[in-house]
């Protein structure tokens, strides 16, 4: 029992901030409008200034592991390849590449460091694990949707330009690459300017939850509902399945643990449906699958978490 709240504290917070969102957009106190702007702020200001206070602040040369930044990178990859290669299964060949950025891609820059913050007090782990895995997320989505879109558009430099410029202005990679500057040069932070960085990071979590939910349309998950469930269980289970008992026998455990089984079993993320609509899918089969598994990870997440706890393998405390 004692496991089993462990787990419910862990994730319910999460989660019932998303509801929160949900609800407010429900009873119109937020907008269509006034949510996409939240989450802008969040992608543009408040996630980047999180990680830059967790690696600014740490020494990253105490912080940094190699061995878990190389497994998150591979692990994504190989997460990649397959939801690519199980696409072709798909008879339908229009949704191929939403199918397979669907299966693979996770929350993980909001949700990782939202669920190691809520156990650990510090995101800085998951700050590792987002290096590894979110341009590699951004550069294959722009890929798999270009090359599998319906229109049978071809790469050409334009894109390739556009991919690379994505990656390196990503604002999130940026507050990561400042942050981690900052850690190594040991530049000391003036108390007006570390309070003003504490107090914008402590706004990011909550603001990217509560914009999550209120995002969420139960009335997309009627579409494509068969492909979408088979979306679901890979992002939820199977990818989780396979590769967390890989990262245990490795020796990762607690923080860093958690920061992978977030990178694999988190829901797909808001952003997929935008960038398969960009780049000429319908999204339909993409929203659907940001729906159920915004609904599943609640419990699935839970679970692998208690499974951990009961293992042994993460000891935080609430």
């Amino acid at each position: 029992m004692e496991n089993l709240i462990f787990s419910l504290n862990a994730t319910m917070p999460i989660f019932l901030m998303m509801v929160i969102g949900y609800y407010l957009r429900h009873i119109g106190l937020f907008d269509k409008a006034f949510t996409s702007k939240m989450n802008q702020f969040v992608f543009k200001v408040g996630l980047p200034i999180l990680v830059f206070k967790e690696l600014s602040t740490a020494d990253f040369y105490e912080m940094w592991d190699t061995q878990f930044v190389v497994f998150c990178f591979v692990v994504s990859l190989l997460s990649i390849l397959a939801s690519v290669g199980l696409s072709f299964l798909v008879k339908d060949r229009s949704v191929r590449g939403e199918f397979a950025q669907a299966s693979y891609r996770s929350s993980s820059a909001l949700l990782g460091c939202a669920f190691v913050q809520n156990i650990y007090g510090s995101a800085g782990t998951a700050s590792l694990m987002i290096i590894a895995a979110v341009p590699l997320y951004n550069v294959a989505a722009v890929l798999i949707l270009n090359l599998m879109k319906p229109d049978r558009g071809q790469l050409n430099k334009y894109i390739l330009r556009k991919t690379f410029k994505d990656v390196i202005t990503n604002p999130i990679i940026i507050g990561i690459a400042i942050g981690m500057g900052w850690s190594l040069l040991e530049i000391p932070q003036p108390s007006i300017m570390e309070k003003t960085v504490v107090n914008i990071a402590n706004l990011a979590t909550p603001l990217g939850l509560m914009a999550l939910g209120a995002e969420f349309d139960m009335k997309q998950a009627k579409h494509n509902l068969g492909l979408a469930i088979i979306c679901s269980v890979l992002k939820l289970v199977v990818f989780t399945g396979i590769f967390l008992p890989i990262a245990v026998h490795l020796g990762f455990y607690e923080q860093k643990l958690v920061a992978i089984l977030v990178m694999l079993g988190a829901a797909t993320t808001v952003s997929c449906f935008v960038m398969a609509r960009n780049l000429g899918h319908k999204g339909e089969l993409t929203s659907t699958t940001v729906v159920i598994t915004t609904l599943a990870s609640a419990f699935t997440l839970t679970f692998w978490l208690f499974i951990l706890k009961s293992l042994g393998l993460i000891y935080g405390t609430f």
